[in-house]
């Protein structure tokens, strides 16, 4: 487990980061139907430091990172009908957001994969696009979830991209992106 999620951090850009899963055995008196040993992750994300446990060391975006390839690895041998990812790209951008997304995609090969995310390299590899929104009425909040159409999955793309205002370039680069991902 150790080996191959390591190669995925490296896809990943954490090239010096060492993923570590620890096994320390339970004391005779607590074995239960879990097994014989307690597991621990550990990681040491720069070269020269010891390893310590993810949870204390790790950031937002080195956890989703790490996060994603342990999913990655562990669905190549588990049947997982459904992976649910909530901004797993918090904290990346550019190639490494792009990365994130193809893993993702990957990942929906073998299993359907739901992901919050705000990134358009991310969003540009999903197999399909439902936009989320939110409204507030006199104390009530509702939220609406839509599947886009194509045209509005390029609008809603160059929006990620462009901001405030949509340009033609925008809607370009945005179409580029959707087309390369297929």
């Amino acid at each position: 487990l150790s080996r191959e999620v390591n190669k995925q951090l490296e896809m990943l850009g954490m090239n010096s980061a060492r993923f570590t899963a620890q096994l320390s055995p339970i004391d005779a008196k607590h074995i239960s139907a879990q097994g014989l040993e307690e597991v621990e992750f550990l990681i040491s994300t720069n070269s020269g430091q010891g390893a310590k446990p993810l949870g204390r060391i790790a950031s937002g975006g080195e956890l989703s990172r790490v996060s994603l390839a342990i999913q990655v690895v562990t669905a190549q041998v588990t049947e997982t009908p459904t992976l649910i990812f909530d901004e797993v790209d918090v904290g990346i951008g550019g190639g490494i957001a792009e990365v994130v997304g193809r893993l993702l995609r990957q990942l929906g090969q073998r299993a359907q994969v739901l992901c919050v995310t705000h990134q358009p390299q991310v969003a540009s590899q999903g197999n399909q696009h439902l936009f989320v929104s939110k409204s507030a009425d006199g104390g009530n909040t509702e939220t609406r979830i839509a599947q886009l159409t194509e045209n509005q999955r390029v609008n809603e793309v160059a929006r990620m991209l462009g901001g405030i205002e949509i340009t033609e370039k925008t809607l370009e680069h945005a179409q580029e992106m959707l087309t390369s991902a297929d």
